[in-house]
């Protein structure tokens, strides 16, 4: 095993795994500029790298593989009048996850416990997405008046029926169950076994690919909670816009309906709106 690890983020190979650690554990793991380099950085060395034959991403601790992107810290610089650093930020993190998406090598993303926001675009975007019990997925955007970015957009968009639409506009948090049936996640295994599939990824040969040897560890999840509501959110997401949205969401008699309504009246008119349009493009 090799060791190149960073304040915040461990890179190394394992066999042949090439594995890379978020390690921000008591910020939940949120990515930072020289994070997103950093990432992009070992994609680019392992790509014709012949030792290396799969990808591992996941996250230091006990809360989750990644909250998002560092807000706090965008936040400081866009107030401090250095807005194009910020900008920089966002460019970085869009090829990055780009990157993910067209990785010749197969990319493995352990998304145990929280993963929102920029999180989904590191492990949306994967080959295999592995889910666990602790696992809360979302793209909660619109709940700081922001929309829904990293692809999201495009994941949201091909959740089955009105699910995006749904999951974008207000925000909803997934778990496992939720995400599969989203397309969020392909595999649930059990947090106490990912140390036993990181050993399988390094030691079992081909011809086994990654899905097959998480296959070897899935569990399959209860019902999709998510999925129970689908034919009240296919109903009234049909609408046209948010407004009609809205009444559609007060004409329905289940409780959980007028509680959406509800969040969707307490977001940003803009947000909520581009988000809309943005799934539906």
């Amino acid at each position: 095993m090799t060791n190149a690890a960073a304040s915040s983020l461990q890179v190394r190979t394992d066999g042949s795994v090439g594995r890379v650690t978020l390690d921000r554990p008591r910020a939940i793991n949120a990515v930072d500029h020289d994070m997103i380099t950093g990432i992009a950085a070992a994609l680019a060395q392992w790509r014709d790298d012949p030792d290396v034959r799969i990808v591992l991403l996941d996250g230091a601790g006990e809360r989750g593989f990644c909250a998002g992107g560092d807000v706090r810290g965008l936040r400081e610089q866009v107030l401090s009048g250095d807005a194009a650093a910020a900008m920089g930020f966002f460019r970085a993190e869009y090829a990055l996850n780009a990157a993910i998406a067209e990785y010749p090598k197969p990319v493995v993303v352990f998304a145990d416990g929280i993963t929102m926001g920029g999180g989904i675009g590191l492990a949306g975007h994967a080959a295999v997405r592995v889910v666990t019990e602790r696992s809360q997925l979302a793209m909660p955007e619109t709940r700081i008046g922001f929309t829904p970015d990293v692809g999201g957009s495009w994941l949201l968009a091909q959740a089955p029926g009105r699910l995006g639409e749904y999951l974008g506009v207000t925000g909803g948090t997934m778990d496992a169950a939720d995400a599969i049936h989203a397309g969020f996640a392909d595999v649930l295994v059990p947090a106490d076994r990912l140390g036993d599939l990181h050993h399988a990824l390094i030691t079992r040969a081909d011809p086994q690919t990654p899905t097959e040897i998480a296959m070897l560890f899935d569990e399959t999840p209860g019902p999709s909670g998510l999925a129970a509501k689908q034919v009240w959110i296919d109903d009234a997401f049909a609408a046209d816009t948010v407004p009609e949205i809205v009444a559609r969401l007060r004409a329905r008699d289940e409780p959980d309906a007028a509680a959406t309504a509800d969040v969707i009246e307490a977001l940003s008119p803009v947000a909520v709106t581009v988000t809309l349009a943005a799934v539906r493009a």
